[in-house]
């Protein structure tokens, strides 16, 4: 066995571990009798009453599914199963599509058809299927076909929320809710091996890392017109927004680095028209997910974690560290690791592994005594103050526990070639 060989089945071993800590304190206190429930990161205490938002009951279906995934206790697949249930009854409504914030009751509380929401349902059902859960794969074509009919617009990418009877709430296209479904489509195609999947993944990536970053020196906006035009005054008197802020957000940059690396890796055995590799650009998919990954480090990291935007010159917007970014750094690192041990590239290898080690070195300055995230960091001083999520609350530790996942999968993936 090589030191390279080792080094990658340890680093597979401590990242699972990592994944199922992640999920033994969510696990049993976070499932109520219907659904989950979101809990404090100082007191383990559940926040959110009895409202269940469908991006936080989505996310903890694929955390306990990935769970199932790395061979978890017989809980994980029994926890995915009890929220893929809640999700069907309780945020399902009679038209095929989800109610994102319901009570534990299924009473909707918030109508909204949020097209952030449906890729996190469509992801809920690709891990779900890839788990084995009973369903999940006829859940998976059918939320396909309804995004397809409902939120897939012109451009072939989603378009914004929707009011119950399915008008779009404001003229508005936004990165955020496209990457997440480019997510989902890669989770769809790990899970079932249909190419429409991936077809749909390359798609998405190809047009918001490629074609609408060529205006934005290769950085990736957040906000668009309905015509997919860069809309740059966008939310600019809320910097502090938490789902749409003006500027470029980092984490997004290294969450796009992880997509594009899996497409890396799906691509070598799955050429597309686009040529071996993807992208339509010399660099293909590899090279494409460096330069974002770097772009981030660059313009974003502060030691203690990733600013929350910046501008186009890399000065920084707002400074608060969001935990997710840093979550999303790690997953990164792993997966653009993978990627170069199987290309041969050293020491592109090498410089990831240690940002990688240097991301999980600050994994503690942002996990509370209850062992869940908090949501932030504030830059007010040198450790910085830490604020916890507010209701509804969308993070049952999903970032977290995505790192820990494709860091497992990742290095498993590594030892393989090295061996």
């Amino acid at each position: 066995m090589t030191g390279t060989r080792a080094d990658a089945e340890r680093r597979a071993r401590t990242s699972r571990a990592r994944l199922l800590a992640t999920l033994r304190v969510q696990y049993p206190d976070a499932l109520a009798e219907r659904g989950y429930r979101l809990l404090h990161p100082e007191t383990g205490d559940h926040y959110t009453g009895d409202r269940r938002h469908l991006v936080a009951t989505c996310r903890s279906v694929a955390n306990f599914a990935a769970g199932a995934l790395a061979d978890g206790p017989d809980w994980c697949l029994d926890a995915a199963e009890h929220g893929l249930s809640f999700l069907e009854e309780a945020h399902g409504s009679d038209d095929g599509g989800y109610r994102l914030v319901v009570e534990a009751d299924g009473t909707p509380v918030d109508r909204t058809r949020s097209a952030y929401g449906h890729a996190f349902a469509l992801l809920a059902y690709a891990r779900a299927t890839a788990a084995g859960v009973d369903g999940a794969r006829e859940g998976l074509a059918a939320t396909h076909d309804l995004v397809d009919d409902r939120f897939r617009d012109e451009a072939g990418l989603l378009r914004s929320d929707c009011s119950p009877d399915w008008s779009e709430l404001e003229p508005y296209r936004g990165q955020n809710a496209n990457m997440h479904a480019c997510e989902a489509y890669v989770a769809a195609y790990e899970a079932t091996g249909e190419a429409t999947y991936l077809d749909r993944a390359r798609h998405i990536a190809e047009t918001v890392t490629v074609d609408l970053a060529t205006d934005t020196d290769g950085l990736l906006w957040e906000h668009y017109t309905t015509d997919w035009e860069h809309d740059f005054e966008y939310n600019a008197d809320e910097p502090r927004h938490q789902f749409r802020p003006p500027g470029y957000q980092p984490g997004h940059h290294v969450e796009w680095a992880k997509f594009l690396a899996l497409l890396d890796r799906y691509d070598a055995a799955v050429p597309n028209s686009l040529g071996q590799g993807g992208a339509g650009t010399d660099t293909g998919w590899y090279g494409r997910a460096l330069d974002l990954f770097d772009a981030a480090v660059e313009n974003g990291w502060a030691e203690n974690g990733f600013v929350y935007t910046h501008r186009a010159d890399g000065s920084p917007i707002v400074e608060d560290r969001y935990g997710w970014a840093l979550a999303e750094g790690i997953g990164a690192a792993a997966a653009l690791t993978e990627r170069a041990v199987a290309r041969g590239d050293a020491e592109t290898a090498a410089r990831l592994r240690d940002w990688h080690r240097r991301f999980l070195v600050c994994t503690d300055l942002f996990r509370g005594p209850a062992g869940v995230w908090y949501e932030k960091r504030l830059p007010s001083d040198a450790d910085g103050d830490l604020v916890a999520p507010e209701p509804p609350g969308v993070e049952p530790d999903y970032h977290p526990a995505s790192a820990a996942f494709e860091s497992w999968r990742s290095a498993r993936a590594e030892a393989d070639d090295a061996s």
